[in-house]
């Protein structure tokens, strides 16, 4: 997924996405709708947001399944790349923007879109950036990064003092995932902060681990945590769990595959 995002039209876009948000916080209620009696702008501004979620997240668990089947590096890649960039950059912000305002609570949803946020955007910079040098973004992901595992480690700790063994409904496995994420994304951090760049291979495997991560929570998010949309034939086989697992064994694949293809490169160099 060879990408390259504008940092000026990402900041422009968030910052429209915030604002809309802002405006549009009092209507939202339990499922990102306007309750009655709130007016038409409140409707029509839930309404935008609900489908700017929905529409990005389908279009960018298609690019991203896509994405993952195409030749890397290839003009077909890039464009695919960008569409799902982007296409998740809006579901990520809508959902972990709203997330905090709804009835219900949303604290778990809250953390992994900003999880998935996190991941997708170190991911399209690590494509991006050909001369990775360690800065400033590697301490301000390291703090994130930490973040998410503190937050994992929390709700396991209030899941378990709760009855249900739940957080806002979410199950204990979640939790498991962000902690597992977070260390994973923090050891990231501390591998380039302590190299002070990243180069070939390492920079690739940045990239793809990231990028496939985040498709894995967008994944899960809709195939196991909203399964209720799926039509009874396709829950519980293989066209639920598939989709959320592709992502997973891609990671596998391709850390498998980078190491393969740079072998001899490296045999080389060492003679």
């Amino acid at each position: 997924m060879m990408l390259k995002p504008d940092p000026a039209r990402i900041t422009r876009l968030a910052a429209i996405l915030a604002l809309g948000l802002a405006i549009c916080a009092p209507a939202l209620a339990d499922n990102l709708t306007a309750r009655p009696g709130d007016p038409l702008w409140m409707h029509v501004g839930a309404n935008a947001l609900l489908w700017s979620h929905i529409l990005g997240g389908t279009i960018g668990m298609l690019t991203g399944s896509a994405a993952i089947f195409l030749p890397k590096g290839t003009p077909l890649h890039r464009l695919i790349g960008r569409i799902f960039f982007a296409a998740m950059f809006i579901t990520y912000l809508v959902g972990a923007g709203v997330a905090p305002f709804l009835e219900e609570g949303q604290r778990p949803n809250f953390v992994a879109g900003i999880m998935a946020l996190f991941l997708l955007i170190t991911a399209a910079d690590a494509a991006r950036r050909r001369d990775f040098k360690a800065g400033w973004p590697q301490w301000a992901g390291l703090g994130v990064a930490l973040a998410i595992t503190a937050a994992g480690l929390l709700f396991m700790a209030q899941g378990a003092r709760d009855p249900s063994g739940t957080v806002d409904g979410s199950p204990p496995q979640a939790f498991i995932l962000f902690t597992v994420t977070g260390v994973f994304a923090a050891l990231g951090e501390v591998h380039v902060l302590i190299r002070k760049r990243l180069e070939g291979p390492a920079r690739i495997a940045r990239h793809l681990w990231r990028m496939c991560m985040s498709l894995f929570i967008a994944s899960g998010s809709f195939f196991l945590g909203q399964q209720q949309m799926l039509p009874a034939s396709m829950q519980g086989t293989w066209f639920q769990f598939g989709p959320v697992l592709l992502p997973l064994v891609a990671i596998v694949v391709f850390s498998v595959w980078i190491r393969i293809r740079n072998r001899p490169a490296a045999g080389r160099a060492a003679a």
